[in-house]
Parts: structure tokens; sequence; C-alpha cells
């Protein structure tokens, strides 16, 4: 017959009371659902330590695991009134481990949490939490007064509390609060008591920011301005997990070849981030599967706690079901960066022996209650009956609308941003070998090199690099790499042994073309082979200042070039200068995949560079060397410090045929590897050899300005030019005297710059005055760059009576007197000379090009852009100058050059230059031909003694003859055509 208990005496049960208990109990059984869900969080939990850690720990985690499932099964078990024995015993071994710990405990990242017993490691924080749970219910579930139940359970709690902030375990801490607040709630503790205890917390709460610890702040700091934006290590965790998302997306990458090495970049990824591991390695939906599974068991508690049963079972499990959410929370908004990283695990899922066995344990109390309460149901106090824990269904619906929440952010998150968070994994474990572009020649019009990328026929052309980390874990590719670059392997191993394991790549040997072939076709896993790229200059010193030269970038070419990698070779002067982003090319990439610490484990893509293109310039080789070769001559005999230049250009189109500066300079100096010795000799070397001449160096023009002025003239003819007027040998103003260069009778503007007259010149000019002049200058491009495809050209000087007086000068009568006859406030270029010299010679200013075309199939080019020519407004009124040059050549002041069989025009000046020692002079020389339809305009100067220019008179003889005697072959060029649009 069965007994039920009433009161102190057992009495037989009826049986009404028998059917009642049979309907009772039908509900309680071993609630499957719930234990089903534990087992679903428990088996993810298996899988990402299998995915991460591989079979050992997952096996260690599930033999914990059945420790915690039989813990469960005996729990559940138990009667009531065992269990209320069994929350004492735990709670009193919690606080005692709690105590031990400060003791034995073992500290590791400044906190002292655990306690060490040979391989075993235990956590009594963990078993604090259930003790207290059990605690707390027992306290409150009792049938004393209100102040009693609540002032036994604030003193119950501070205990494990306190020795919990001790440790310090501020996650651990905050839980315990977290319970004993929900306990009070649930527990229906008057609001009398817990007002002012909420009051008092909230007042002392800003107190405890300053007992954190510097790693706590720095979550919660990171929290605050955005993980993913913050610096520190909680914010690169929050990125880490997100990009562990965006890898894992929907379905998981445990398949991907790169997964396991993306999941070394996640920390805390048995632990803390153990939910966005799940996603790196299963996907979205396993951890869809986790929550739902937790919300599941939250419920199965929940409704544990409201069936009718002893105060402390249902306390027991309402206070299990929202510790459970609360830690769900936490760690999920942890993991998505909605909540600060609190070191808060994911119950059951996360790695943890200590904390899997206390959460299984708990689980078998909250059932064990539950199914003791059916039985007791006849002698439960009625007064209990109306105390059921309160708000314990709003706070797990609460708890579970967060939670779906949460889910909408991470499913927007990966749908917005997963392929960008994918990318960003993949690029954190990429490093990049830089393989340099083999830079572009320059050549003249007919493709004879200029600059190339080449060396001498014996030198290296190419290099072998091995990445160390990865050719020493393959000894075979070592030995064969080793026997293939000619060295002995122990001296390779050696090598590459002897940079740090994080170096990317190392050099093994400089070899030759046929050597870095069999290497390359041997493809051995982290070898690589890399041009050997040296420049080299055919021309020697011909075109040194023209060509430039390139070097390693300096902060100057990093400004220009913002995306310039570290140690890259550009063009530092010249035309390497003015055209590297042509000739540079586009670099290749030899990628390798690094560990977090930046040791390389594996290649990944290589990206072949892409070669610069050639650059064809509108040089003619064999007059450049002409022109030259005349230069020097011409100054044979003069100053060591004496320079001369010379341009050639077809005053039709600007295209400059040659460009001449001496002294010059080899661009072979600059290496690799630089000549030091010979390029400390340069910067002192007189003349200024590194110097380009043609467009960087300024000189007063002497009577070649004079072609400026006669346009000044013709424009504001206040002497018409055919009248004659008085000139003589001298000219006087203002009590200054000016001579001529010879006396001379009365001229009109033609016979004045046929002979050079500068009495005429002189008063034409102060009879304009300094506005005309300077206004016609400006015309011609006086005192501005041409424009030309060179970079650091001088604009000259082109002074006026307003940029003088705020310079702190002065502009005297005088001033605009000798401005006539190019002196003064005044210093032009040799290629300024050249360009108002064509100008009035075709009527357009055209702009100077040296680039031509473009290519890498030197079959079709691609034609640079260049400006058109831009008429000149008062070319039809140049007539009696353009007759002034050609008299100059018939039978003035040129006509040295009379004798060349086809005509020419020009003028020549000569000026008396402060900055040189002694008397020396600059002589001038500009000069078109054939007149007056002019293909070719030659300007010089050469510094020295001489007068009327007669030193620099054969310097535009040579190269004209040069020129008119070939030129079809000297303007031909290969096929160009335009460019696009």
């Amino acid at each position: 017959m069965l007994i039920v208990e009433h009161g102190d005496h057992p009495v037989p049960e009826e049986p009404e009371r028998r059917r009642m208990r049979r309907r009772d109990t039908r509900g309680v059984a071993f609630d499957v659902v719930a234990v089903l869900a534990a087992l679903v969080l428990v088996g993810l939990g298996l899988a990402n330590l299998y995915a991460v850690d591989g079979v050992e720990m997952a096996v260690r985690q599930a033999t914990i695991a059945g420790v915690g499932v039989a813990l469960l099964a005996a729990l559940w078990q138990f009667r009531m009134r065992v269990l209320m024995v069994l929350c004492w015993i735990t709670y009193v071994a919690a606080v005692v481990l709690l105590a031990t710990v400060h003791v034995v405990g073992v500290t590791y990242n400044g906190a002292t949490r655990w306690i060490a017993i040979g391989a075993f490691t235990f956590q009594p924080s963990e078993l604090a939490k259930l003790g207290l749970l059990l605690a707390l219910a027992a306290a409150l579930g009792s049938s004393r007064p209100p102040w009693q139940r609540f002032a036994s359970a604030v003193a119950l709690a501070a205990v494990p509390i306190v020795l919990t902030v001790l440790q310090p375990d501020l996650s651990t801490t905050l839980l315990l609060l977290a319970l004993t607040i929900v306990m009070l709630i649930i527990g229906r503790v008057p609001a009398r008591f817990l007002v002012p205890l909420f009051g008092t917390a909230a007042i002392a709460a800003p107190l405890a920011v300053d007992l954190l610890h510097p790693y706590q702040l720095q979550r919660l700091g990171s929290f605050l301005v955005g993980a993913e934006e913050s610096p520190t290590s909680a914010g690169w965790a929050v990125l880490q997990s997100h990009i562990a998302m965006g890898w894992g997306s929907l379905l998981g990458s445990a398949d991907h070849p790169l997964t396991d090495l993306l999941s070394q970049y996640l920390p805390e990824k048995e632990t803390d981030l153990a939910l966005a591991s799940l996603v790196e390695q299963y996907g979205l939906v396993a951890a869809a599967i986790a929550v739902v599974a937790a919300i599941v068991l939250i419920w199965r508690l929940v409704m544990a706690s409201r069936a009718p049963r002893p105060a402390g079972g249902a306390l027991v499990a309402a206070g299990l079901a929202v510790l459970f959410g609360i830690e769900v929370i936490v760690s999920v908004g942890g993991n998505l960066g909605l909540l600060p990283l609190a070191g808060v695990p994911f119950p059951l899922v996360s790695y943890g022996g200590t904390a899997l066995v206390v959460h299984l344990a708990a689980l078998g109390v909250a059932l064990g209650v539950r199914r003791d309460g059916a039985r007791r149901r006849l002698w439960i106090m009625s007064r209990w009956r109306n105390r059921r824990p309160r708000l314990v269904r709003a706070i797990a619906l609460g708890l579970t609308a967060l939670l779906v929440v949460f889910g909408q952010y991470a499913w927007t998150m990966l749908a917005d941003r997963g392929a960008e968070l994918a990318a960003a994994g993949e690029a954190q474990m990429t490093r990049c070998i830089r393989i340099p572009a083999e830079r572009g020649a320059i050549t003249d019009r007919h493709g004879a090199p200029l600059a190339v990328s080449s060396t001498a026929s014996d030198a290296p052309t190419h290099e072998v690099r091995a990445v160390p980390n990865i050719v020493l874990s393959r000894p075979d590719d070592l030995t064969r790499l080793a026997q293939l670059v000619g060295r002995p392997a122990e001296d390779v191993r050696a090598a590459l042994a002897g940079v740090p394991p994080t170096t990317l790549s190392a050099p093994v040997a400089e070899v030759n073309g046929s050597v870095s072939d069999a290497v390359t076709a041997a493809g051995l896993t982290g070898v690589l082979v890399v041009p050997a790229l040296r420049r080299g200059y055919p021309t020697g010193t011909l075109l040194g200042p023209v060509l430039g030269f390139v070097g390693i970038a300096t902060p100057t070419e990093t400004d220009r070039w913002p995306d310039l990698p570290s140690g890259e070779i550009v063009g530092r002067a010249g035309l390497e200068r003015q055209y590297d982003a042509l000739l540079r090319g586009v670099n290749g990439r030899q990628c390798v995949y690094v560990s977090p610490t930046g040791v390389p484990v594996a290649m990944a893509e290589r990206v072949e560079p892409t070669p610069g293109a050639d650059l064809r310039t509108s040089l003619d080789l064999g007059l450049q060397r002409r022109l030259t070769a005349s230069l020097a001559n011409s100054l044979r005999g003069q100053a060591r410090t004496a320079v001369a230049a010379a341009v050639a250009m077809d005053p039709r189109n600007g295209q400059v045929l040659a460009m001449a500066s001496l002294p010059s300079y080899d661009n072979s100096v600059y290496g690799p590897p630089v000549d030091a010795g010979a390029l400390q000799s340069l910067a002192g070397a007189p003349g200024h050899p590194m110097l380009e001449k043609v467009t960087q160096a300024a000189m007063p023009p002497g009577s070649t300005f004079k072609l400026v002025v006669a346009t000044a003239g013709v424009l504001n003819p206040v002497f018409p030019p055919e009248r004659a007027i008085p000139t003589g040998a001298s000219f006087t103003v203002g009590g200054h005297t000016f001579d001529n260069w010879k006396p001379m009778g009365p001229m009109n503007l033609r016979q004045a710059i046929t002979w050079s007259n500068d009495v005429y010149f002189y008063k034409l000019a102060q009879a304009l005055g300094p506005g005309p002049v300077i206004d016609a200058a400006r015309a011609l491009g006086v005192g501005a760059p041409t424009g030309i495809d060179l970079p650091a050209e001088s604009p000259g000087y082109l002074g006026t009576p307003d940029s003088v007086d705020a310079a702190g000068g002065h502009w005297y009568g005088g001033s605009t007197v000798i401005l006539g006859i190019g002196q003064g406030y005044l210093q032009t270029t040799p290629l300024q000379n050249a360009r108002w010299t064509a100008g009035v010679a075709t009527g357009q200013m055209v702009t100077p090009r040296l680039g031509l075309a473009t290519g890498t199939d030197q079959s079709v080019y691609t034609a640079l852009p260049a400006p058109a020519p831009a008429p000149l407004p008062f070319a039809d009124k140049l007539g009696p100058i353009r007759d002034g040059m050609r008299g100059a050549v018939t039978g003035g002041t040129a006509a040295a050059l009379s004798g060349l069989p086809f005509p020419v025009a020009g003028k020549t000046g000569t000026a008396q230059d402060g900055s040189l020692p002694g008397s020396s002079y600059d002589n001038w020389l500009s000069a078109v031909t054939p007149a007056p339809d002019p293909s070719l305009v030659v300007s010089a100067v050469v510094q020295g003694p001489g007068t009327g220019g007669n030193n620099v008179k054969g310097v535009v003889s040579d190269a004209m003859q040069y020129y008119m005697g070939r030129q079809a072959d000297v303007l031909a060029t290969g096929p160009v055509q335009q460019p696009a649009g």
C-alpha cells in the first residue's frame, strides 16, 4: 500500500489521492527536452574544440561532459530534503575553495582564480555560482519574516562576491551580483528593502571604476569607442570575432584550407569567443542552433519554476534560468561587439571543465526539485502557492527578445559586411614580397637606347630569394636550391636560419639568366626569382642632365607618389623623374600567409609584374652628338668655370631634337652601387656638371632680347619700323652714358637688328617705357617656364618696376634703357631664347617637348599629348623683325652663317654676366632655318671672353649643317598612333 507523508506520521494513501498523484507526476517526468537542449550545446562545444584544437582536446572535454551528465542524472534523483543539505555543502565548499585560491591559487594574466592539482585545474568561482544559487534559494524560500530572508540572502551573497573581487575576477563578480539581484527580485523580497539597496549600489557604482584593473578599463574603453576602431587588445579581439563570423558566413568554412590558420588569429576561441569560432567553422546556422537551444533551456527552467513545489526548489529553477540567460546574453553580445567583452563564456559550449560540470549539475538540481515538487504537493503550504517567483516569465521573455535582436544584428552584419570581413581576414594573414617591374627604356626618336634596364654582359641579371621558414621546413627543396645556385647546402641553410623567423624573404644568390630560368623551372616552394634591376646609360655624359637618374624614393618622391612602397626605385631627376609613372611599371608580388606572430607558413598568390612602358623621345642621337661636340670645341681654352648650352628644336611643333649642356656627368655614378666618391667630386666640380643648363640655368640674354624689344616697337610704333633714327656711338640720358658696341649712323628697325645697334634699342626702350616692353616679353614667354616636360625648369626672371621695388630695389630710368639690349633686371634660359626666336620667325608659340610617344611594342607607340601651337595675335606685324634677322646673317653680326647652303635668319647677343669671374661674357646666338619657313631653331650660349658671339657661331652652324643634310632622316620616327579620345 502506498504511503504519503502527512504531518509527522505516515498514513495510508487513499485511492483518489493515488489517482491525483499519478496525474500530477505525468508532467514532471524526466525533462527530455531540457536535457536534449543541454546536450546540443555540449555537442556544439565539442565540435568547435575538435575543429580548432583537434581530437585530444575534444575527447578531454567530452570526458568531463560525461562526468557532468552523470551528476545531472544523479542530482535529478535526489529529494528536495537531500538537495537542501547539498546546497549548504556546495556553498560552504565554494567559499572555502575561494579562500584557498588566495593561498595556493595559480596566477595567470595578473589574476589568481585557479587551483591546480597535478594536471587538473579547478576554478572555484564556477562552483560559487551553483553554491550561491542554492543558498539564496534556501534562504529566500524559507518561511521566515521578509527582513530575515533579505538579510540572510545579502549576507550569504557578500562572502563569495568579496572573495571573487579579490582574485580579481570581474566577470564572475558581476554574474554573482546579477544572480543575487535577480534572486532578491524573484524571491519576492519587499520593495522597502530592495529600493535602498539598489539606490546605494547605483550611487556607489561610479566609484567602482577606480577598482578596475587596466585590462578591464581597456575592455570598457574599447566598447565605448567602438570595438573595431579601438587599437586595444579588446578591440582587436572583437574585430577578430567579426572577421571569424564573416569568414564562416552561413554554413561555415571548416573545409577551407585557410580556416585553420585564420582561427589562430581569434583569441579565446575555445572560451570567451567560442560562439564566433563556431560560426567560423560551421556557420551562422550552427550559432543559431546554439542560441535556440539556450532559449529552449531557459524556458524549460522557467516552466519548471512555475509548477507548485517547495519554495526553495522553485527559486532554484527560476534563478538558474535567469543566470543561464544572462550568461548567454553577455557572451553573445560580447562576441558581436554589442556588449563589452566581460570574459563570460557561452554556457555548455565554451571550453572549461569546472564550468561545464557545474552547469550540468545545476541543471540536474533544477530538474530534480521539479520532480520532487509533485510528490510533496499535498502538504505544501497554501501561502507559497501565492508566492511563486515573480517576473520570471517577463525576464525570460526579455532575454529571449534580446537574443532575437542579437541574431538579427548578426544576420545583417553578415549580409552587409560578410564579404568585406572575409577579405579582411585573408588580408591580415597575408604579407607580400615585392617583385619589381622592369623599368621601361628611354630611346631617341629612332629607337636608339639612351637609358635601359640592363647590365654588363657578365653581371647577374636576377636575384634568387627564399622564404626562410618555408624553405627550412622542406630539406629536399633546400638541397635542390643549393645545387641550382651553386652553393653548399649548409651555407644556404645557415644563411636562412640566421635571419628572424618572421623574415619574408632572404637573398640566396645573384645569378645570370640561364640559372634564373633553371630555378624558376624547378618550381621550389618558397623560392622566388626577381630581376636584379640596374639602370644603364649607354650614351655616358652625352645626355646626363637631360636623362637624370633613378634611386630609392626620398620623401620628395613619396610626397609626389603617396602609394610608393618602401625602398621603391624611382626617377629622381630629368626624364627619369618626369616620366617615372610610365617608366616604372607596376610591381608584382609574391604573397605568403603568416601566423599571428608574423611567421610565414604557406605561399599565397603570385602576381607577375607589369614592365614599364618605353619612352620614345623627340631627340635625334646623331644631332645630339654633333651639337655636344661643337659645344665642347667652343669651350676649349675657356676658364674651367665656363659653361655652354645649346638646344635644337622644331619651331613648328616644339619637338626638341637635341639638347646639350656642358659640363655634364655620367648617370652611372648613381649605380647601383652608388659611386660616392664620384658624386662628391661632381658636387664640387666647376661649371655645375649636374645642372641641366638649357632649362635650369638663367643668364642675361644680351642682344638676342632685341627681338622682343623690336616686337614691342612694332606693336607700339613710337618709331615707325621703316623710319631711320640717329644712333651714333653712345646714348646719354639722365647724366648716364650708354655706349654702342661700335659707332653707327641712322638706322631703321630692320637695320638695327641686322647690326645689333645698341643705341637704336636704347632709344626705343626709353620711348616705349617699361610697360610695353614687359608686355611683349610676356607674350613671347619671357619670365615664365616654357612648359617643357622636364622637372625643375627655371622660369628665368623678368623684372618690373613694381616687382623690383617690392624686392627692395629701385627701377631707374637707366633700367629701362639697358632692358632694351637684354641687360638689367632680366635673365632667361637658352630654351626661352629659342622659343621667342621661333615665335618671331613663325608667328606662333610652341611648347617644347621631349616625350614623343610611349608603348611596350616598338612597332606601334601611342603619341604623348602635346599642347598645340598658339598663334601670336600680332604675327602679321613681325615682318620687319624677320627681315632684320635675315639681314644679320646675310651681311650683319651673324655673317659667319652666310656661307651655309641654305637660308638662315638669326640674332647674336653678348651679355656681361656679373656672376662670372673676370670679364667673361655670355655669348649668344639664336637662329632659324630654312628662312622664311623654318623647321629648325637653334639657340646656344657659350661663356667666354668673345665678342659678338664669335665663339658660339660654330655651334649653331654645325647643328644646322647636320640637320639640313639629313632632315628627313632626323625627323623620321617609328609608327605612332594617336591616344584614344
